[in-house]
């Protein structure tokens, strides 16, 4: 494969992320002129399952996708899901009731949980021999925020026009691109192993996911923690968990092999994401909060703030992509910022406190998030077995998921608590906000002492899938893995 194949499917690749982005910010823009048409009368009690639908599938599949690429091939299972979520855009912009774009969000979402981790895949089999991923990592801070930042623009402009169904119909000439891109300009070397999914494990893995999700969405929420829906759910998202885990065990190719987690660094990686994933969402979501409730700014303006945060991402990535920033001192860099920025937020949730100064912490939190953004799932991917390199992306993303959901849940039972102690009075709000950003920083200097004991390989260091696959360092046991030559890969894939 040329240097210019490379690069244009590294771009191909960004773009893809862009896609999924995008889908994750544009909606929630839209949501009163969609309440408006499909169900102006009850609309509104259904907006939340808008996200959650969406949110749920792209979790739950997330362990299937990694085998899947391990078996077929990071092509052939990316160009699938990049079908799957156009589908499901196509679907959505169809819907006819409300009822229907929550399930065709579902199938959207099935699509997207491929585009952000399968995506990654990709990249690592296009690097080249000794190549500074990186760099490639760095980027993905820079199209993360101009996914954040243009996302939420694009919705207001569908919705200010009376049009929410372009919001969907756009994906379909984008994805179209990227297919047709991938098809004639990505050529990887296609790997077949003759290996039958676990369909049980997978089944346990999105049954403890969805169980999870849920009662981070409800608990509290719709039902009281002690309810007796939320106590059963709870104690069958255990046993899901348990019976995952014994399933995981035995498989003969699990969808999560327990033999990851043995590793210290794939075990760090993961834990780290998912308390980044935890402390990024409860201060997004109590920022908005705070913003809207104590400061009176309007959920449009609110939104903007997003904007602040975007552009730290970006200046992260375009410096972390020129800089020689090694990667141990990258991550420590991204969660001494973010929680230096989150720590200063703490500091700023008062009625006279300035905006501007929070809109510069946002810029610090963004540049700090910049430098993790990719940095993990690169660091996994340099230490995971090629055999094993789909499961183990995918498996950053799904604890990244999870650390999201219970993040939101404990961060928001937190302010719940701290509000009612204090008579639900405006004093008490602010005092509860303050609490509720200080858990969330030290969650991140949680994240810090992990990061400190990392052990991760210097710069480059790392081989890629193809590279990891001719070498003869393969085990025996992997000696029944046929790599097609190059011309019979792509006439194929």
């Amino acid at each position: 494969m040329t240097k210019l194949q490379r690069k244009l499917g590294s771009l191909l690749c960004l773009f893809t992320i862009v896609l999924a982005i995008l889908d994750q910010n544009i909606v929630s823009a839209a949501v009163v002129p969609i309440v408006r048409d499909l169900d102006p009368l009850h609309g509104v009690e259904h907006v939340a399952w808008l996200v959650a639908a969406f949110a749920l599938a792209s979790t739950v599949v997330l362990p299937l996708y990694g085998r899947l690429t391990d078996s077929f091939g990071a092509k052939t299972v990316w160009l699938s899901a990049v079908g799957v979520f156009l589908l499901g855009s196509v679907l959505c912009g169809a819907a006819q009731s409300m009822g229907q774009l929550i399930a065709f969000r579902a199938v959207q979402g099935i699509g997207a949980g491929g585009l952000m981790s399968v995506t990654m895949v990709v990249l690592a089999n296009l690097a080249e021999p000794g190549e500074d991923r990186g760099k490639n990592a760095g980027l993905g801070g820079l199209v993360a925020g101009v996914g954040m930042a243009i996302g939420p623009f694009i919705g207001g402009l569908f919705a200010d026009n009376g049009n929410w169904r372009g919001i969907f119909y756009i994906n379909i000439p984008l994805g179209l691109i990227v297919i047709a891109g991938g098809l004639f300009a990505i050529k990887i070397p296609q790997t077949t192993r003759p290996t039958s999914l676990d369909l049980p494990g997978a089944a346990l893995a999105g049954s403890f996911a969805a169980g999870l999700l849920l009662v981070c969405e409800w608990g509290g929420q719709r039902f009281p923690w002690t309810s007796p829906a939320i106590i059963a759910l709870i104690a069958a998202t255990l046993v899901s968990l348990a019976l995952f885990v014994w399933r995981e065990s035995v498989a003969a190719h699990p969808v999560l092999p327990l033999t990851l987690l043995r590793d210290r660094t794939i075990r760090g990686s993961y834990a780290i994401q998912l308390l980044i994933g935890a402390a990024m969402i409860g201060t997004m979501v109590h920022l908005m909060l705070y913003l809207q409730v104590a400061r009176g700014v309007s959920s449009s303006s609110s939104g903007l703030y997003l904007a602040f945060m975007a552009l730290g991402l970006t200046v992260s990535g375009m410096a972390g992509s020129r800089l020689p920033l090694g990667t141990r001192a990258a991550l420590l860099v991204g969660t001494g910022c973010a929680a230096v920025a989150i720590g200063a937020i703490a500091l700023f949730v008062h009625q006279d406190s300035s905006l501007w100064a929070i809109r510069s912490a946002l810029v610090l939190l963004g540049v700090g998030f910049g430098q993790l953004i990719g940095r993990l799932i690169m660091v996994v991917q340099d230490t995971a077995p090629a055999h094993q390199l789909g499961v183990a992306t995918t498996g950053i993303r799904f604890f990244q998921a999870l650390g999201t959901a219970v993040g939101a849940a404990a961060l928001g039972s937190v302010l719940s608590r701290v509000y009612d102690a204090h008579g639900r009075t405006p004093g008490g709000f602010a005092t509860g906000l303050e609490i509720v950003f200080l858990v969330a920083g030290a969650i991140v200097l949680l994240a810090l002492l992990v990061v400190v004991r990392l052990r991760v390989a210097a710069p480059g260091t790392g081989s890629t899938n193809a590279e990891r696959l001719g070498s003869k360092d393969i085990e025996p046991s992997q000696s029944w893995i046929h790599v097609k030559p190059e011309n019979e890969a792509t006439s194929r894939s």
